[in-house]
């Protein structure tokens, strides 16, 4: 048999395929269905040029493949493994050129630390972009024709159908590279133009952040500790997606856990799995849901929980009849700052007197990105910028910017920090909540005590030299 690039060996098990010679202008290819019709004609699609077919016997087709999962893959540039539903990405394929896209544009977007990977099929062209520290950024403009086999390549290393492109399909690569296992969720939807594929990024490998490290300062630390240092109630996370919200509560699980405390977790996903805390992850296509799985995690004899998202009424319920009823309970909502978690549990139809009696703090928290170090310096804050810092009664002589160097690839950022809202319940603040008094009362009211908004804590990381005011003014608007 004959074909100098071959098929991936994962494609011509699933399909009984294989590719038996090529020339320029025609393609000889062996199955062992040749009423496949689907198959026939993704081929056709493929490879852009005249295909002809041959019906071969699965057993030929069995021995030959065999022969290739025996023999090693590994040489001098490297190549792609599939091995126990893992693909090891130690180096460069030197399989089919698509392969090689793939695993390039991968290896390359791991190393740089991006969230995500976009594929996405234009008029003209394919557009590959990373969101690195938050921020989308196009890295790659490759020609049309190459989607299918991009597309196809990502199906088959997901486990998914490589024949659906009217469907979204939902699917899971893991790889290693190096030390560090990347497990990346695929997302694959229908568009106009062909279809959109994104690659969400999770290192399994890599250290979470400690509290002290997520950006908070001396007295924010000591104000958020003091939250949870108790044995029941409820302490709700906010800020919209991506803005750090899990990474800040398995933070401070790390923290907390002990060998006296009962720590269960709900989450989707599990994004870091920790000694001494029972994970566990919600699949709605089985029935395990938010609320469904907290029913049964409260006969588990718990102190402490986390539910990773307050989605509806009945989670929201739940929730806080298990903080009233002794356990110390963590979880998010999407709300815009600290005060309006009262209303969301209000719209939940959450009672305020239940509100009143078991939320014991809040915390909003965005994600900023930090002025790169390598190439930062001093500058003089324009007009438009002193007059923010004077409506908020902050002084400002100097801030700083990224100028763009190779570390932060030209763009005057590299890394992220959060910037926070802290809000601690009281006697008056449980007492405005029952009389049904406006977010805006109590948010006054907290400022009177002290409490930075997400503005203020925002200004003073820009004259630290941390980050921008046109970063801060960015993220706030979101």
């Amino acid at each position: 048999m004959e074909g100098d690039e071959q098929y991936p060996l994962e494609f011509m098990e699933n399909y009984s395929v294989i590719k038996l010679k090529e020339t320029d202008d025609t393609v000889h290819v062996g199955l062992s269905d040749v009423n496949n019709y689907a198959l026939i004609e993704n081929l056709i699609n493929f490879h852009k040029k005249k295909v002809v077919f041959y019906e071969i016997e699965k057993s030929e087709l069995a021995g030959y493949l065999g022969e290739r999962l025996s023999k090693s893959y590994s040489n001098d540039t490297g190549t792609l493994v599939q091995k126990d539903e893992r693909i090891l990405l130690d180096k460069l394929a030197n399989d089919a050129p698509i392969v090689n896209l793939v695993n390039s544009i991968m290896i390359d977007a791991i190393r740089k630390e991006a969230s995500d990977i976009h594929f996405e099929a234009g008029a003209n062209d394919i557009t590959v972009r990373y969101r690195i520290d938050g921020y989308l950024q196009t890295v790659h403009r490759l020609e049309k024709e190459r989607f299918p086999a991009i597309s196809s390549r990502l199906k088959i290393m997901a486990n998914l159908n490589i024949m659906e492109r009217r469907l979204p399909q939902d699917g899971r690569i893991t790889v290693h590279i190096g030390d560090d296992m990347i497990d990346l969720r695929v997302s694959i939807v229908p568009i106009v133009d062909g279809e959109s594929i994104v690659l969400r990024l999770f290192n399994k490998k890599k250290k979470p952040l400690n509290l002290d490290q997520l950006g908070l300062d001396e007295g924010e630390l000591s104000l958020l500790r003091s939250m949870y240092h108790i044995t029941h109630g409820i302490i709700l996370s906010t800020g919209p997606t991506g803005s750090g919200k899990t990474t800040s509560l398995n933070a401070i699980l790390r923290e907390i856990r002990s060998d006296t405390l009962k720590i269960i977790t709900i989450e989707d996903p599990v994004e870091y799995v920790t000694d001494g805390i029972d994970q566990i992850q919600t699949n709605e296509k089985i029935g395990l849901t938010f609320d469904s799985i907290l029913r049964r995690v409260l006969r588990q004899d718990p102190d402490v929980i986390m539910v990773g998202e307050i989605r509806d009424s009945t989670t929201a319920e739940l929730a806080m009849r298990a903080a009233l009823t002794g356990h110390l309970v963590f979880s998010t909502l999407h709300t815009k700052d600290t005060v309006s978690v009262i209303t969301r549990l209000k719209n939940m139809e959450i009672e305020p007197y239940l509100i009143a009696a078991v939320l014991k703090g809040a915390f909003a928290q965005r994600l900023v990105r930090k002025i790169c170090v390598n190439c930062r310096e001093s500058i003089l804050p324009n007009s438009r910028e002193q007059e923010l810092f004077a409506k908020h009664n902050i002084k400002v002589d100097s801030l700083f910017c990224g100028k763009g160097c190779k570390t932060c690839n030209g763009t005057g950022y590299h890394g992220r920090t959060g910037i926070f809202e802290l809000l601690a319940t009281d006697d008056q603040i449980e007492e405005m909540i029952l009389q049904g008094r406006k977010d805006s009362e109590i948010k006054a009211y907290i400022v009177s005590k002290g409490m930075k908004p997400l503005i203020i804590n925002g200004l003073q990381k820009a004259l630290q030299g941390v980050s921008t005011v046109a970063e801060i003014e960015r993220v706030l608007a979101e």
